[in-house]
């Protein structure tokens, strides 16, 4: 059965992560996904390598992996928007399109009469998710982002990392741009909430979808312990500030995190670990009482640890129901049984990789299940592809249109 969202065409301007993410999302849904980007050199996150691709000969293509990560069930198509030819073609397809995603700066697309009130005009349904570090409004609008800096600007880094005066103490990014990945995020649930009103509505609606507004709504807990306290919330490292013990412990041969989310939870790990004495102890019987005494539990928690393998505590905690988990590389991620049966890793054929492994979309549909059919693009693979059967070009005209650099 096709996709939840197979009768949705998207027109996807976007480049490097953000953006992109937000349209693999779609695809991944099941809408048709035409990406546009500059002729010769395509989105930016093409060169972002290395490492790259490596075509069937094991070579190093001209695509990096890092382009891979977001792209995948999109076709590609070269237009020159900067010439006025290649602005009728992206006007052509927006006003046969569902849903336009860009992340241009401020005002840009306007001077090629490709902003959401030229297209509106054409193509009234059009859901146009805009895309920017700072938004449409404000101060900043004008000013350009980047994923690191609004980790900065938006708290990431004041609450990531240990404290200044703790061994490697600092602050520190995230180790995936998760500015760039939540906005995407955001920004999928944003245009499949439009959509949904335009079914009742029939209109479609500019969205303004910022990196700095989304990286501060992802602080969570960390906003509202703010907002009660007044206090910022500081470093802490690999510890809650809410919940204790959360938190990973020395093994005798590697590490393994405890997450007793509960006072219950927290009982069974004494009884588990053979220490009932710390669940009756009045300093330490409810969660309160063991986030005022962390330093003491955390001490005598860590001499038990040190007691057994990672494995072996693993095993212990999984029988008696206490969340855990050891701390894995990714090649170790991808050798879990968990992650095995969930299909995590996929491969999907690519025209000059051959098998090209991916990750599966987390979204799963008992209705509607997902598939996972094209690769990430090579650039302008489906050029002629989309002229011939969207835009109904002759072949004559796309010859002229690739001789004049429009394509």
């Amino acid at each position: 059965m096709a996709g939840p969202l197979s009768h949705i065409r998207v027109l996807d301007l976007s480049r490097v992560l953000a953006g992109p993410w937000a349209g693999q999302n779609l695809a991944d849904l099941g809408a048709e996904v035409i990406k546009v980007e500059r002729p010769g050199s395509g989105d930016d996150s093409r060169a972002f390598g290395p490492p790259w691709v490596k075509d069937k000969e094991g070579r190093d293509t001209k695509d990096s992996a890092y382009y891979t990560s977001a792209n995948r069930g999109k076709k590609s198509i070269t237009i020159n928007i900067a010439r006025p030819e290649g602005q009728k073609l992206a006007r052509e397809l927006a006003r046969i399109s569902d849903v336009l995603i860009e992340n241009y700066k401020f005002g840009d697309l306007a001077r090629y009469g490709l902003a959401y009130d030229d297209l509106a005009k054409i193509n009234p349904r059009l859901v146009y998710c805009s895309v920017t570090g700072f938004g449409q409004t404000g101060p900043y609008r004008e000013r350009p982002g980047y994923d690191f800096m609004i980790q900065g600007m938006g708290g990431m880094m004041s609450v990531t990392g240990e404290p200044d005066d703790a061994p490697g103490g600092g602050p520190q990014r995230a180790g995936v741009p998760v500015a760039d990945i939540i906005t995407g995020m955001y920004a999928s649930i944003a245009i499949c909430a439009a959509l949904a009103h335009r079914e009742k509505s029939g209109t479609g609606q500019h969205l303004d979808l910022a990196l700095l507004d989304s990286q501060i709504a992802l602080l969570a807990y960390q906003n509202t312990n703010y907002f009660s306290t007044g206090s910022p919330p500081r470093r802490i490292g690999n510890l809650h500030p809410n919940i204790v013990p959360y938190q990973p412990f020395r093994t005798q041969d590697g590490r393994v995190i405890l997450a007793c989310g509960n006072d219950n939870l927290y009982r069974k790990f004494c009884e588990v670990a053979g220490c009932p004495e710390l669940a009756a102890d009045a300093r330490f019987a409810s969660n309160g009482k063991r986030v005022e005494n962390r330093a003491e539990l955390s001490r005598l928690l860590q001499e038990i640890f040190l007691k057994k393998t990672t494995r072996e505590w693993v095993e212990l905690l999984d029988a008696a129901g206490v969340a855990n988990g050891p701390i894995n590389d990714v090649a170790q991620v991808f050798q879990e049984p968990q992650v095995k049966a969930r299909g995590v890793k996929i491969e999907l054929e690519h025209p000059v990789a051959g098998k090209l492994p991916l990750v599966a979309s987390p979204m799963r549909f008992s209705g509607t299940p997902l598939e996972h059919k094209l690769a990430p693009p090579v650039l302008g693979q489906h050029t002629d592809e989309i002229l011939r059967e969207v835009l109904s070009l002759s072949d004559g005209e796309i010859a002229r249109l690739r001789a004049e650099g429009v394509i």
